[in-house]
């Protein structure tokens, strides 16, 4: 047991090390293939780490759109997160 847990410590600290802490309020906007908007029925608002579940429910409901996260306070993209393309 304690074998397996030197042999897991070093990839451990790489998945946390790799983690982002997401704060704020942001507004998940996409489009499709060809760059047009596509309508979804509602405003897509999460709120901190909140992105990742309604990007893959984005993603889900429209393989191969590249969604945008944007700050509804400084109105910027997220860094390193957006924009994202869906597979």
């Amino acid at each position: 047991m304690i074998r397996i847990i030197k042999a897991c410590a070093p990839l451990a600290a790489l998945l946390v090390a790799g983690c982002v802490t997401v704060s704020g309020t942001y507004e998940l906007t996409a489009r499709d293939a060809a760059g047009q908007p596509i309508q979804m029925r509602t405003r897509m608002i999460a709120q901190g780490s909140g992105i990742y579940t309604a990007l893959g429910a984005i993603c889900k409901a429209y393989p191969g759109a590249t969604v945008t996260i944007t700050s509804l306070e400084t109105k910027q993209e997220l860094a390193g997160e957006s924009p994202h393309r869906c597979r």
